[in-house]
């Protein structure tokens, strides 16, 4: 009778779960893809809640948001918009945090063709160099840095192949369309060790810090499942996802 009893219990509990069960809809940086793709299949699993995400450029985002887009959490690929956001007053109050910390990465499709310390970059031997744009892209904008450091803008200016954002410029070089490119290190890397092709990881130094911060859109205010992947996101669980594709929390 107690095992019956128990098993009615619990299937009153999912039940009360799935009933509860909300959606939200999340703007995703194109440079998390992967990450939230994984945290997004837990984070269901363990609350009941789908995360539905679109994936972009941040200063792209922003603009959707200001236009009235249906988004109620925002990932962002930096700090400055979410803050520029929850200053405008859209967003909830004391919702903003940092979920993660990029790393920025000169990768080629090509074994062995990046050096360990970048030094193909300066060699110039290259016909095409990918970037994200980096007006409306954190990475983008880091890239620049980086070239800015190197005393390198001017030498590289006329091979810059420019995406709409980190995922577009990820692709012109996985198509050998360049050949080589500034990327996201979570687009190439997993569990400690480069995935495809050659990289140098861009040492922080040479650029702004790359400091992801999340947030909850006003449009989210009173959604449960909002409010959760927030939380969810600063869990353990989220945490070792994270750092398995090469950010810092």
């Amino acid at each position: 009778m107690k095992f019956i009893t128990s098993g009615v219990a619990l299937f009153a509990a999912l039940a009360f779960s799935a009933a509860h069960a909300d959606d939200v809809q999340v703007a995703v940086a194109a440079n998390f893809t992967a990450p939230v793709q994984a945290i997004a299949a837990e984070f269901e699993k363990d609350t009941g809640h789908k995360l539905v995400a679109s994936f972009g450029a941040t200063g792209q985002f922003y603009t959707q948001i200001k236009n009235g887009a249906p988004f109620e959490v925002f990932l962002s690929a930096d700090d400055s918009t979410p803050l520029k956001l929850e200053k405008e007053g859209d967003t909830v109050k004391g919702s903003r945090f940092t979920y993660a910390i990029g790393t920025l990465a000169l990768w080629s499709a090509k074994e062995g063709y990046v050096d360990a310390k970048g030094k193909v970059l300066s060699d110039n031997a290259y016909q095409h160099l990918s970037i994200a744009d980096p007006k409306t892209a954190p990475y983008g904008l880091a890239a620049t840095q980086v070239l800015g450091k190197l005393n390198l803008t001017d030498k590289v200016k006329d091979k810059l192949v420019t995406g709409q954002n980190i995922t577009q410029a990820f692709q012109f070089v996985s198509t050998g369309n360049a050949e080589l490119g500034f990327v996201a290190l979570s687009q190439i890397y997993k569990d400690g060790k480069v995935t495809s092709g050659s990289a140098w990881i861009v040492p922080a130094e040479l650029h702004e810090p790359i400091k992801q911060d999340a947030v909850i859109l006003t449009k989210g205010k009173d959604n449960v499942a909002a409010k959760a992947l927030v939380e969810y996101l600063k869990g353990p669980k989220a945490a070792a996802i994270i750092k398995s594709y090469g950010y810092q929390l």
